[in-house]
């Protein structure tokens, strides 16, 4: 699945009409679509130079600084560059500007932009390729860890927003220069840089301030010709109440059902139904959102939210790892003996494991994702921790479900008083719940003394 070369021939081999991107691994590399183009093959997502240009940490960047979305002080600040499809020179020669070639040049442009910062590599994701330096003392083991966490990678250097949260638009844009923003996804709450529970719609935010992010989002998106769906990443300060562009993801993300939920649009039918050169405008369910009479019709209309029907519900998503929550949150490995989810008329989720299975010293530590839905937002979060409540897993492996209910149940999430370090703060302070109330330390040995027949 992140083999270019094997996707495309099996591709050509079964004879099929297109390939669906899906997330992560070779979703993001410019080579699938144009490899797939040679072979007469479609792709359902952005073409190659689209993906390649809007895909990238900072080549994205410098486009979103032509196309006047805001950002936060980095090492490419000032520099603007148009993207032309089929030239990337201009693109390319800025991106090499932007980026920090050695220690020195980091330490340079840290001073310049003023501490804290963030090192990033541009290729990193998942919590890699990225620190956050308070100090010039830091800065010397932060870039190297950065360096060798995603070798190769060009790296930058950006402002740090310390109290800041981690806010969406997901974007759906057609091949015909249409595109629209489905809403917004809160993904502030953070562990090491990974998400761990996103929720939307976006609240406790300025409505007029969100409609301005999704413009920019979808202006953006049109800079590049952007064809698909796709979500754009912003900073937004809780304390100048302004937002800052982060970077463009050019494909579907594991938190898409978040979005599905609260605007009843089906996003993989989507991506279908753009890739055969269907415009929105013939889509039901986008006619559905824009409130039009005739939902099957092929009338044009303006795309415009005064038109666009508010969320219908909230949603709350929650990432179920193989972490131990005891130990750092260290990733565990094992066999599972039994996984027992029960899905209710509000709450869905998938995972990739089940009874009698086991997760590899090498898997990726998530393993499944559960999605709770409700009027409001409170009704919505009960609905989760009921889910999280009836989950069964049992094995060799640990879990974060009794930490996740414990943060679904703290009075500031409730009243959604939160930020990107407020988890990390939070169990700085041992405020978290992080094993279940009834199993004490002695309790833990006994019971590993049964597991093990000793």
């Amino acid at each position: 699945y992140a083999n270019v070369t094997m996707i495309a021939t099996i591709a050509a081999q079964t004879k099929c009409d297109a390939v669906w991107p899906g997330w992560g691994h070779a979703s993001e590399y410019p080579s699938l679509p144009r490899t797939l183009n040679e072979r007469d093959i479609g792709w359902l997502g952005p073409d190659a130079d689209a993906m390649y240009a809007s895909g990238d940490k900072i080549m994205s960047t410098l486009i979103a600084q032509h196309a006047k979305v805001p950002t936060v002080p980095w090492s490419g600040s000032g520099i603007a560059v148009k993207y032309k499809r089929g030239d990337l020179s201009e693109v390319e020669a800025g991106f090499k500007k932007s980026c920090v070639a050695n220690l020195q040049q980091a330490l340079e442009c840290a001073t310049r932009i003023g501490y804290p910062v963030m090192i990033k590599a541009s290729e990193g994701g998942g919590g890699k390729g990225i620190r956050k330096c308070d100090s010039e003392q830091e800065m010397s083991s932060a870039y190297n860890q950065v360096v060798n966490e995603v070798p190769g990678s060009p790296v930058f250097i950006m402002k740090l927003a310390s109290n800041a949260r981690h806010l969406e638009v997901q974007l759906l844009a057609d091949s015909w220069g249409n595109a629209i923003a489905l809403f917004g996804r809160d993904c502030s709450m953070q562990r090491r840089h990974q998400k761990i529970i996103e929720e939307g719609p976006v609240i406790n935010v300025d409505e007029k301030l969100l409609l301005e992010m999704e413009a920019s989002a979808v202006a953006l998106a049109k800079s590049v010709h952007y064809v698909g769906v796709g979500t754009v990443e912003f900073l937004y300060d809780n304390d100048s109440k302004a937002y800052f562009f982060l970077e463009l993801n050019p494909r579907l993300q594991v938190e898409h059902t978040v979005t599905e939920l609260i605007s009843d649009i089906n996003l993989p039918a989507c991506q279908v139904m753009v890739a055969m050169g269907i415009p929105l405008h013939c889509m039901s369910d986008i006619r559905k959102l824009y409130q039009q009479s005739d939902i099957h019709g092929t009338s044009t209309f303006a795309l415009s939210n005064e038109n666009r029907m508010r969320p219908c519900r909230h949603a709350i998503a929650c990432r179920i790892t193989a972490e131990n929550p005891m130990n750092n949150f260290a990733p565990t490995s094992g066999h599972i003996a039994e996984l027992h989810f029960r899905s209710m008329p509000n709450v869905w989720g998938y995972f990739s494991l089940k009874s009698q299975s086991s997760i590899h010293d090498y898997a990726d530590s998530q393993f499944g994702h559960i999605f709770a839905s409700g009027k409001t937002r409170d009704e919505a979060r009960r609905a989760m921790v009921m889910a999280l409540s009836q989950l069964e897993i049992r094995g060799e492996i640990r879990t974060t479900i009794e930490f996740l209910s414990s943060v679904l149940e703290n009075a500031e999430y409730k009243a959604a008083k939160f930020h990107t370090t407020w988890l990390e703060q939070q169990m700085a302070k041992k405020s978290m719940v992080r094993v279940p109330s009834h199993l004490t330390p002695q309790k833990i040995v006994l019971l590993g003394v049964v597991a093990s027949g000793d």
